[in-house]
């Protein structure tokens, strides 16, 4: 990524991409110098007594891409967006994203998680993933913190010490 997505120009949108076309549309959001946010992970299968890694989206069949209405034509041209979902709360989904962002720039290895919806709100208190906030599962000496993005009803989670997190609010939270 050349710069932060916080200062991407332009108005947010998730394209909700046909099967296996994330990796593709991006290509073209380059070739038509549209600002997008694809997290990705790796992720290692054995095959044939084989060792094979693939990059793959953290977040299958969904692109975030940041423009102007002409970008947004540009997109549906592509014949590679299934839907493309406009963001009602801009500022919510960029501190969403920041936090995925963070996380991978961190070296974190993320993975797909279960979208949770109660648990326990914490914070990273220290190392690189200091002041990310999401939701713990409590896994031994280590918690496993769910990072969410609530428009997608998605999640990823990485592993911290649970001695860097503090609670972030006593209750539950629910929806």
């Amino acid at each position: 990524m050349d710069r932060p997505i916080r200062e991407f120009p332009g108005l947010w949108r998730v394209a909700h991409t046909k099967s296996r076309n994330e990796k593709a549309l991006a290509s073209e959001l380059v070739r038509k110098n549209i600002s997008y946010f694809l997290p990705m992970r790796w992720k290692t299968r054995f095959q044939g007594g084989r060792k094979i890694r693939s990059l793959l989206p953290l977040f299958p069949s969904y692109l975030f891409l940041c423009g102007e209405e002409k970008d947004r034509l540009d997109i549906l041209k592509t014949n590679r967006v299934a839907n493309l979902i406009e963001v009602k709360d801009q500022q919510r989904l960029i501190g969403e994203l920041s936090q995925i962002e963070q996380a991978i720039e961190a070296g974190a290895d993320l993975v797909p998680h279960k979208y949770i919806t109660a648990g326990q709100r914490c914070r990273v208190t220290a190392g690189p993933l200091a002041g990310l906030a999401g939701i713990v599962i409590k896994a031994e000496t280590k918690a496993r913190l769910v990072l969410q993005v609530d428009m997608l009803g998605q999640a990823a989670s990485v592993e911290v010490d649970t001695d860097i997190i503090e609670t972030i609010e006593e209750e539950k939270v629910t929806k």
